[in-house]
């Protein structure tokens, strides 16, 4: 069982992440086609009308709110939102890029979400409700600033025997005794991966019609070497023990990861993954 103090974890979390915000500029649009299907999932949920206040929760580089902006145009507005300024930075960038009117952005934490009771008609969040410290605190603000009859729609990520884009790094490193067995019971990439619990946390928040799918993916890499540069973008943790390695220790990580590439490594060389989230949605 985990034993960090939660207000250091959250501390250690958000510095991580702002940190980690040059990776994911870089990565950006890879992030974009990568996760495109998940967004529209999403956004289709929340079922979306013009005029509308939306906020977008943990937006990282903002895809899935900039796709739902579209929706509510004329007159609505999206709230772009993350607890890291750094990465907010990021999603400023790609609105101006994009020629996005009506969007705030505001720094904003999943746990304690400042904004008034009963304010958005809408609320979007990919790929981070599982990162929290206390999910179920998270969920109960998202549903307070939800207008009555509000929609909420969410994904996590599935089991790690579903994502093994995400997991091979980590177990080559683990296995050469380079990182530790990642903390099952820390917040973290697949601790929301039980549907049940998700469906529990949900229900207990106070949302209703709760309803939950799965979604299959695909990560694609030209090659070993790009899925090791984009992996040590997107993974401070993974860049964190790179640093520490010398060249005969990051050869053999090099080496094994490859090898448990292996199954998902064409006659070219190019790598292609199965990936799989868990989807959700309710109402107010």
């Amino acid at each position: 069982m985990s034993t960090q103090d939660p207000s250091a974890a959250r501390a250690e979390m958000l510095e991580r992440w702002d940190r980690s915000a040059a990776g994911w500029r870089r990565r950006a649009d890879n992030v974009k086609d990568f996760g495109r299907s998940v967004s529209e999932w999403i956004i289709e949920e929340v079922d979306l009308r013009p005029g509308q206040r939306v906020l977008e929760l943990a937006a990282g580089p903002g895809d899935t709110g900039f796709m739902a902006a579209h929706r509510i145009a004329p007159g609505g507005t999206l709230i772009c939102s993350d607890a890291s300024e750094a990465m907010l930075e990021v999603a400023k960038e790609r609105a101006g890029a994009l020629g996005l009117e009506d969007v705030e952005f505001c720094r904003l934490e999943l746990e304690w979400i400042d904004l008034e009771t009963a304010s958005v008609h809408a609320a979007l969040c990919r790929w981070a409700l599982m990162l929290c410290v206390d999910p179920g605190a998270a969920l109960q603000e998202i549903r307070r600033v939800l207008r009555p009859g509000g929609r909420f729609a969410t994904a996590v990520w599935d089991l790690p025997e579903q994502n093994p884009w995400a997991t091979i790094p980590t177990r080559a490193l683990v296995e050469l005794g380079h990182a530790e067995r990642p903390d099952p019971d820390a917040p973290g990439m697949f601790s929301l991966a039980d549907p049940n619990r998700l469906r529990g946390l949900m229900e207990s928040a106070g949302f209703v019609e709760v309803r939950l799918d799965t979604k299959k993916l695909e990560r694609t890499d030209a090659s070993l070497d790009d899925y090791l540069a984009e992996t040590l973008d997107l993974s401070l943790a993974f860049a964190e023990v790179r640093q520490r390695l010398d060249e005969e220790q990051w050869a053999e990580v090099q080496r094994r990861i490859g090898e448990l590439a292996e199954p998902f490594t064409g006659s070219d060389g190019s790598l292609t993954f199965p990936a799989r989230c868990v989807l959700a949605s309710a109402s107010t």
